[in-house]
C-alpha cells in the first residue's frame, strides 16, 4: 500500500511502518512542499497512492468530499510529535487494513 505523508507530519514517523506492507513517502520526498491540498491530493492520486495522511484536522472542511480523490486520513493527536505519532500508530494501521473509499477517516 502506497501513502503519503503530509509536510507537516514528522519525517521519522515514516520509518514506523512495516516496509512489507506499506511504501511511505513524505511530501518532501517528492518535492511537492507548499503544494495546497486541493491540488496535493490529485498530484497524490495521480501518482498511484493509495492513501494521504495528515494532522490537519481542518482538511475535510476545506475539501470537496465528494470528489476526493483518495482516502484522506486525518491523525486526530493533542500534540503533532513523533511520540503521539507512535502512539496512534496500532489505531491507524487498523483503518488502514480496512477497504478505504475515497473519503475522510479520523484516527484518534
Amino acid at each position: 500500500m502506497k501513502l503519503l505523508l503530509d509536510e507537516n507530519i514528522d519525517v521519522r514517523f515514516k520509518f514506523c511502518f512495516d516496509t512489507n506492507v506499506y511504501e511511505v513517502l513524505t511530501v518532501r520526498d517528492m518535492e511537492w512542499n507548499g503544494v495546497k491540498n486541493g491540488k496535493l491530493l490529485k498530484l497524490a492520486a495521480d501518482y498511484g497512492f493509495d492513501a494521504f495522511i495528515c494532522v490537519d484536522k481542518n482538511l475535510p472542511y476545506q475539501q470537496n468530499l465528494s470528489v476526493l480523490a483518495l482516502p484522506v486520513i486525518v491523525i486526530d493527536i493533542y500534540k503533532n510529535v513523533l511520540p503521539s505519532l507512535k502512539v496512534i500508530y496500532p489505531s491507524l494501521v487498523i483503518v488502514l487494513g480496512q477497504s478505504l473509499e475515497n473519503q475522510v477517516y479520523v484516527v484518534k
